[in-house]
């Protein structure tokens, strides 16, 4: 069982929601994410999500947008965020981790080179942006031959044939968009949304995550009623951005923040069978 696998199994056990955290690798530095990353498991995130930097990241709203070109302005690249992966793995064996990307670096580095690398150095999970479905027939075996598991988006708009197709071939989990729009927009419907994922569940036994849209514990425990995952980035990302400049408060700021996060998930369900 991976590691994906096994965390949602744990937590269906416990009849609760997964938290998943967003952060961007190497910002505002490579010293920054690992310790962060150590941090915010520590604060209760079951999943980390680990941007890799891209100089276009068009479902991006600005604020992981600011966060991808500060990483890139310090030099990070998609090596370097293998390299944070191995570290963090060092210390922690269990959690598991979700690259999230887009095509462009993977095809420069070849698809078997980025499935080896991403594999050995401990990573479980990829979200590849601007792939879709029909395209991902040469990269996607290259991932299992090396135990990744290819996170598909849906979104609001998709249609019925798009779910199915989407269903069919995911891995892992499969991560809602709440919104139509870039991360880190509001105006959440959250009715919708349950209607959605009540939609896609019919049609898939893997465990469905939401985010785009969640700014705090109040939207996350309402999700976390009935989503298998919680996914926040925009809003730990905003606070990674507002304390930049020291490292320690940075990372004492979000973990705080994850735990407020994670005591609404995990709370959501409580008195429900």
């Amino acid at each position: 069982m991976s590691r994906i696998d096994n965390t949602f199994a744990q937590l269906r056990e416990q009849n609760k929601s997964a938290l998943i955290t967003f952060v961007t690798a190497g910002d505002p530095g490579l010293d920054v994410t690992v310790p962060l990353m150590h941090a915010l498991v520590e604060a209760g995130a079951d999943i980390l999500e680990l941007g890799i930097p891209f100089s276009d990241p068009m479902a991006d709203g600005p604020v992981i947008q600011q966060a991808s070109e500060r990483a890139l302005s310090a030099g990070v690249g998609t090596a370097d965020v293998m390299e944070l992966v191995r570290t963090f793995r060092e210390h922690n064996k269990t959690t598991p981790i979700v690259l999230m990307g887009y095509l462009n670096p993977i095809e420069i580095i070849g698809y078997e080179q980025f499935a080896a690398a991403a594999g050995d150095a401990g990573a479980d999970g990829i979200i590849v942006v601007d792939l879709p479905p029909e395209e991902g027939v040469d990269l996607n075996p290259e991932l299992r031959k090396y135990g990744i598991d290819r996170v598909f988006l849906l979104a609001p708009t998709s249609t019925p044939q798009r779910v199915s197709l989407i269903c069919e071939q995911a891995h892992g989990f499969i991560y809602y968009v709440a919104l139509r729009g870039v991360t880190g927009a509001s105006n959440l419907d959250l009715a919708e949304v349950e209607s959605r994922i009540e939609d896609i569940k019919i049609q898939s036994n893997l465990p469905v995550g939401v985010g785009f849209g969640i700014d705090g514990p109040a939207a996350a425990a309402v999700v976390a009623r009935f989503a298998d995952a919680v996914i926040v980035g925009s809003a730990l990302v905003r606070i990674i951005a507002d304390n930049q400049g020291d490292a320690r408060t940075l990372i004492d700021k979000a973990a705080a923040f994850v735990s407020e996060l994670s005591r609404a998930v995990k709370q959501a369900r409580e008195g429900t069978v």
